[in-house]
């Protein structure tokens, strides 16, 4: 009988909904075919439910500038880590993150000739902006050593699953090599995201009126482009107030962007089901990231029937094609996102076409199809030396 494929499995944080990139790997891990596959998860926050496979834990540190987050610390535990990687005997290491975690797993790989599989979920280059606001001077220096240190990571994968040809593209200009980038989008389940979750009296009865609805959906980080999203907020009460701006998502900016925007309704962290229904009964998504390496929630609003005007930036901007199945606008420009908002809203024949083509758009996207790539590529990857695996 054939043997099964040991899989050692890196990830930061292994809690289901607590980001786009978690829901990702969950998707994978909900797939594992068992009678093909071993895996045995290293993370730094394990599971706080019922979980299939054997957890190895790292101790961590939270990090002030990114609350909620924590990034696990393995430099006083290697023996322990490379031991218990030693009994289990690894064909093939999935590392998530460009962190130390996954440095030490990176490590481990090349002293053993062990093939890595990686997936591109954060753009981390694009945060340096924001989180350096106040010491610009440093900026470029700090870009340019985080590049050096992304590109000397992802060149020691054997397979680096990105998320756009617009993503390739932006780390192809800024030196990295391709030849191991493959396209892998992210899947959907558009059971769950459906226009027909519409529901009209549910909005009003958050916001106790009739006005057009804009939705902004995400985690609340300064990364987000958040600033531009709250100079959209003062030009429409500037405007009158005629439109009603909901916020759903959590995070360490909540508290401030509540004493910016005193008249926007914030829903908090919903779940699934709930973001669905939000998501229906809007009437556009405006979305001012850049930073994003796919953008899940511009493709959740699409599979919604929720015409998008967004930032041209990032992953998320590759989802549409201006003018066609929606808007994208200068990131940074209020009164271009509100434009685009007021002809989605003045034309109903354009309002139409975007909801009718994003549906299109988005019935492409298959975990199926996606999940069934990566158990192919672990099982080619497995039979291939390292050294040679591309």
């Amino acid at each position: 009988m054939k043997s099964k494929i040991k899989v050692a499995f890196f990830a930061e944080i292994l809690i289901e909904d607590f980001d786009g990139a978690s829901r990702t790997i969950f998707q994978l891990i909900k797939s594992i075919p068992k009678d093909r596959f071993e895996f045995l998860f290293f993370c730094g926050v394990a599971p706080t439910g019922v979980f299939d496979y054997e957890v190895y834990e790292v101790p961590t540190i939270a990090l002030p500038f990114n609350k909620g987050y924590k990034m696990a610390i393995p430099y006083f535990h290697k023996d322990q880590l490379y031991s218990k990687l030693d009994d289990f005997a690894p064909d093939v290491i999935h590392i998530s993150t460009p962190s130390p975690l996954g440095n030490a797993a990176l490590d481990y790989s090349a002293t053993h000739d062990i093939p890595v599989i990686s997936i591109y979920h954060t753009h981390f280059l694009s945060y340096v902006d924001y989180y350096l606001e106040n010491f610009k001077v440093f900026v470029p220096s700090v870009k340019s050593f985080m590049t050096s240190m992304l590109k000397k990571f992802y060149h020691q994968c054997a397979l680096v699953y990105m998320p756009t040809q617009v993503m390739i593209s932006e780390l192809g200009q800024l030196g990295f090599s391709d030849e191991n980038m493959k396209l892998w989008p992210r899947g959907l389940d558009t059971n769950k995201f459906d226009p027909a979750k519409r529901d009209v009296l549910f909005v009003q009865n958050i916001t106790q009126n009739n006005k057009p609805n804009l939705l902004f959906a995400s985690r609340l980080v300064w990364e987000k482009n958040l600033k531009t999203l709250v100079k959209i907020y003062q030009k429409i009460e500037d405007e009158g107030s005629q439109y009603n701006l909901i916020i759903a998502g959590d995070g360490m900016a909540s508290e401030d962007l509540k004493k910016m925007m005193p008249n926007a309704f914030f829903l908090g962290k919903l779940s699934h089901d709930q973001l669905a229904k939000v998501y229906a009964s809007a009437d556009v998504f405006v979305f001012t990231s850049i930073s994003e390496s796919y953008g899940n929630v511009v493709a959740e609003a699409m599979a919604s029937g929720l015409p998008c005007v967004i930032a041209n930036g990032g992953g998320s901007a590759s989802f549409i094609d201006h003018s066609f199945n929606g808007f994208l606008c200068d990131p940074e420009n209020e009164i271009d996102y509100l434009n685009h908002v007021k002809s989605v809203l003045r034309n109903e024949n354009l309002r139409n076409q975007f909801i009718q083509k994003g549906l299109e758009k988005t019935k492409e996207l298959k975990w199926s199809h996606l999940t069934a790539t990566y158990f192919a590529d672990l099982e080619s990857l497995a039979s291939v030396p390292s050294s040679v695996a591309v």
